[in-house]
């Protein structure tokens, strides 16, 4: 079996042009400068036989993703889709506000973490998942299973779920919790994905480097990691925010504590970007900050990426 991977989305939450952004870059992006690609909210699909496919977070765009990519098109009958599971990787709203559009009655199997379940739970618009077609299963951390249809069956595709430091979602943030508000481990997970042997990591969102998670990246073949922010302070910065990337559970692109440093010892042989805000320069082909990425061996995502191992 060969694993397929397909960026579904490689934007942060807001894609790329964020809808009431005006910086330059978005100017440039819906003017259709060929450096400036438009990217739509974070997500991939996965597939270990080429027929079915896992989706690995479900943006607001979802609709426009599938329609995009040939790979998720319908292929069979009246009523038909390639898309026969999705995995959370957290409960932010840019991961899981696509699943409304998975509603037609249509069989998934839906995996997450205890704390993102609760997520779903507790808003009852989810429920328009009809729970005869859309089965939620646990997902559990550091054991590997494979993923499998609605009905059971399996599809090929392995994942190992890992807790990565992270935050709980914003609309879930407890100011009397602490200094966390209220994060738990279950909150933000990393993924290995496997089949036939190959595997890779999908890792959108990530606050530091840890020395448990870079001893599990250690020589990996593929890593998609959290790109959102080149600078902690790039929104306050560039005066469309009021947090540091920190402060909502990201790690930075650069300096001596950002992902381009804390990658360098590893040995990684192949690493992407993936999640980017709209404000990240990196999303430039022509910026400084993309050619220092790329001279670090830095791939940036783009929506309809496709790579194979």
């Amino acid at each position: 079996m060969v694993l397929r991977l397909l960026i579904v989305g490689s934007a942060a939450g807001g894609g790329f042009p964020q809808w009431n952004s005006n910086d330059e870059g978005s100017r440039r992006a819906r003017s259709g400068d060929p450096n400036a690609l438009p990217r739509s909210q974070s997500s991939i699909a996965v597939s270990a036989d080429g027929r079915r496919w896992t989706l690995f977070n479900a943006s607001p765009d979802l609709r426009q993703q599938i329609n995009a990519n040939p790979q998720l098109h319908p292929q069979d009958g009246k009523r038909h889709s390639p898309l026969t599971s999705v995995v959370l990787t957290n409960g932010d709203v840019d991961h899981v506000a696509g699943l409304l559009t998975l509603r037609e009655s249509h069989p998934l199997a839906l995996y997450a973490t205890d704390r993102v379940l609760q997520v779903l739970r507790e808003n009852s618009i989810f429920n328009v998942l009809n729970p005869n077609f859309v089965e939620r299963r646990k997902l559990p951390l550091d054991t590997e299973f494979e993923v499998s249809t609605r009905d059971g069956d399996g599809t090929g595709l392995f994942v190992e779920a890992f807790a990565v430091p992270g935050k709980v979602a914003l609309y879930r943030e407890d100011v009397a919790a602490g200094p966390d508000f209220g994060t738990q481990p279950e909150d933000t997970i990393g993924l290995k994905i496997s089949s036939g042997g190959s595997s890779l990591f999908y890792i959108p969102g990530c606050a530091r480097m840890s020395e448990d998670l870079g001893e599990r990246l250690r020589g990996a073949a593929l890593v998609l990691f959290d790109g959102t922010l080149w600078r902690d302070d790039e929104m306050i910065v560039a005066g469309v925010g009021s947090k540091t990337g920190k402060r909502m559970g990201h790690i930075s692109v650069s300096g001596p504590d950002g992902s381009i440093a804390a990658f360098e010892p590893l040995g990684v042989k192949r690493k992407v970007f993936v999640h980017m805000n709209n404000s990240n320069p990196i999303l430039l082909a022509d910026s400084a900050e993309r050619a220092i990425a790329e001279k670090a061996g830095w791939e940036i995502a783009f929506d309809g990426m496709e790579l194979t191992l």
